[in-house]
């Protein structure tokens, strides 16, 4: 992967309507948009209003729509606007990107709606946008002779495979424990995979104009070592005790969480506090360690508290960071913008972390829990509307001219 082009500036963009030359702009736009919904709808429901007429029961329908709907929207948007820069190929664009975009959405619809058009039609559709997504970028990897980077294509299929196990574990038991663990944990890997390219380059281009001397780690063998470890604890952790015994994955999962740790540390994260655009991209990743900190706890000791502040540590927390930091910074670099953080993108920054902060406290803390979980999700909702009020303008328009 070239971080350079996977969240900087794009060299052109094809002719056509704007929100459909480039992957970022729909796929940001309408994922912060139904990201923002999705909450909204889980808060009425939540309370005892009417929920949607979908099939799903209602955790598992917020669980779905989070992780199987948001979450692949924003990494479609990302792939197709990296990949060019990977490969020198042009960009997934027009009718294609339409097409890719159509797929997603008709997924959505269908889910919201699986009570009314069926729960097999429903989760059919909803499959085929990672499976398709993984399609267009393995092509374009294999035609750009950019084989090192086909890990991606196998991690959007183990996605696809874990959407399918989930919707089956719902349709015979209402409830799902591998179908998640697995969705969680293949986009935990891509992840850290991505943000080992990109938060050191960014870092170092920043400490660079600063005149530091001391630059980030390289990615090393250290950090392959890391990332290894951690999908072997994520195997042991979706196995739910039935690979090995319960203290064997919390041990692995802990020293996950130190080695990320230090992994991020190589980074030097106290060195670009005064830099938003960065800042946030480490703010996100320590919510890495901290879930398989909490994920290995939970292991050990059994307690489910710790289980689902892990959950929501990863999800909430190093998901929504992450996407909210990667959206916030393409959308400038590739629609012309400086690369600086206006006051009201700083503000996303902070609306997002508390939604982390209060959800992670919320499932720790039973007493405080519901008051919590409101606050976190207003706070979510405030993020990510906001960045559609904020930067919906930008991906509606022409880039602007260099």
């Amino acid at each position: 992967m070239n971080p350079s082009t996977a969240t900087g500036m794009a060299a052109g963009e094809s002719s056509g309507p704007a929100l459909f030359t480039y992957g970022f702009r729909p796929f940001f736009l309408f994922g912060s948009l139904y990201s923002a919904i999705l909450m909204v709808l889980w808060m009425l429901w939540w309370w005892g209003s009417l929920g949607p007429p979908t099939a799903f029961p209602p955790t598992a329908w917020h669980a779905h729509e989070f992780l199987f709907g948001y979450v692949p929207a924003i990494v479609a948007g990302f792939l197709t606007t990296a990949v060019p820069g990977w490969t020198g190929r042009p960009p997934a664009a027009g009718r294609i990107l339409i097409g890719l975009f159509g797929i997603w959405a008709a997924g959505r619809l269908a889910v919201n709606l699986s009570a009314v058009v069926g729960y097999p039609l429903a989760v059919g559709l909803s499959t085929a946008f990672p499976v398709v997504v993984a399609g267009v970028v393995g092509r374009e990897i294999i035609a750009g002779r950019n084989l090192r980077n086909l890990k991606v294509v196998v991690l959007l299929a183990l996605f696809a495979v874990s959407e399918a196990v989930y919707a089956w574990e719902i349709w015979r038991d209402g409830s799902s424990t591998i179908g998640g663990r697995m969705a969680i944990a293949s986009v935990l890997l891509l992840l850290t995979l991505v943000a080992g390219r990109i938060v050191p380059a960014f870092t170092a281009n920043w400490l660079k104009t600063r005149g530091e001397r001391v630059m980030p780690a390289p990615l090393a063998r250290y950090d392959s070592f890391t990332v290894g470890i951690g999908a072997l604890g994520l195997v042991c952790w979706i196995g739910d005790g039935q690979i090995v015994p319960a203290g064997f994955t919390g041990a692995i999962l802990l020293l996950s969480a130190g080695l990320h740790l230090l992994r991020q540390f190589r980074w030097r994260p106290h060195r670009v506090m005064a830099d938003p655009l960065v800042a946030v991209l480490h703010g996100a990743y320590l919510f890495v360690p901290v879930g398989f900190g909490l994920a290995g706890i939970a292991e050990i000791g059994g307690l489910e508290a710790a289980y689902r502040a892990a959950v929501h540590a990863w999800t909430v927390g190093a998901f929504g960071t992450m996407t909210l930091a990667v959206m916030t910074r393409a959308s400038l670099g590739h629609t012309g913008r400086p690369l600086r953080a206006s006051r009201a993108t700083v503000a996303l920054y902070l609306l997002v972390s508390l939604a982390a902060v209060a959800r992670i406290a919320a499932a720790l803390s039973p007493t405080w829990s519901p008051m919590l979980s409101v606050l976190a999700g207003i706070a979510w909702i405030a993020a990510f509307l906001g960045y559609a009020i904020e930067y919906g303008p930008m991906l509606l328009t022409p880039r602007r001219p260099a």
